[in-house]
């Protein structure tokens, strides 16, 4: 279960707002029903990206084993 200020990883390119998959965010909230989750993404000095509205089949959970990567953002 996904949950506040967990780690989470983005199933799919969001290109409207320059995300790639597998770009990490922070889930800042959690609806009641428990299926949609408002999630940041920033950069490496704490710049928000994004902050969107997403649903279970857009993130996944991060887990430990997996390897960052890091790449530059599109500058708009």
């Amino acid at each position: 279960m996904i949950k506040k200020l967990d780690t989470v990883v983005l199933t799919h390119d969001i290109a409207m707002h320059g995300l790639k998959k597998g770009d990490i965010g922070a889930v800042v909230h959690v609806s009641s029903d428990q299926k949609h989750y408002e999630v940041e993404f920033v950069t490496a000095l704490g710049k928000t990206l994004a902050l969107l509205s997403l649903s279970q089949a857009d993130i996944r959970s991060f887990t430990g084993d997996e390897i960052l990567h890091a790449r530059e953002t599109v500058s708009t």
